[in-house]
């Protein structure tokens, strides 16, 4: 999926270029019925598109957010964040990764740092710096579903990545103040 979206953000990005040189070439009065006729539309299909990783996260919210309603639907509901938080770090993560997080931490502010020392996503690559910039693509979409599940959950967060080591992944959920 990853690989798609980088293909597609490639020809997208040849597509733009060459438009932008047909644009050049034309007079004032051509390119603005260029930008309202036919072309309109590929210019709009061309410059609206978004890079391949929020493409990625946008896909994983969508995935988390009904994968956390599917697995909490028979469960009562949560009386605070720190028990949705629970739930996304033994249920969720087991049911959706395979296994439970390592490390749940948090300063009781509205941040939570989950740790996952073999996160089996980045595992395939080399323990090396050089490959830290790889893996980045590939946690775009694990970010998103965590994402959505907590938006499932009533909570608003922006979720970021952060990779030192591979395999080791810090998920930084940072709480929209209500």
């Amino acid at each position: 999926m990853v690989k798609y979206f980088q293909d597609r953000d490639k020809s997208l990005e040849e597509q733009r270029e060459l438009w932008l040189q047909k644009i050049r070439h034309l007079s004032d009065g051509e390119t603005v019925d260029l930008l309202a006729g036919a072309d309109g539309k590929m210019s709009n299909r061309l410059f609206a598109q978004r890079n391949a990783v929020t493409r990625l996260e946008a896909s994983g919210f969508r995935v988390g957010y009904v994968l956390a309603e599917h697995f909490a639907k028979d469960l009562p509901r949560f009386s605070n964040e720190l028990d949705k938080m629970k739930f996304i770090c033994k249920e969720f993560w087991a049911s959706t990764f395979g296994k439970g997080v390592d490390k749940l931490s948090t300063n009781h502010q509205g941040i939570y740092i989950i740790q996952d020392s073999k996160f089996h996503t980045v595992t395939p690559f080399a323990e090396g710096a050089q490959y830290l910039a790889d893996s980045v693509p590939y946690l775009a979409f694990p970010a998103g579903l965590v994402r959505g599940a907590l938006e499932s959950l009533g909570i608003v967060a922006t979720v970021t990545v952060q990779v030192e080591k591979l395999p080791t992944v810090k998920f930084n959920i940072q709480m929209e103040k209500k």
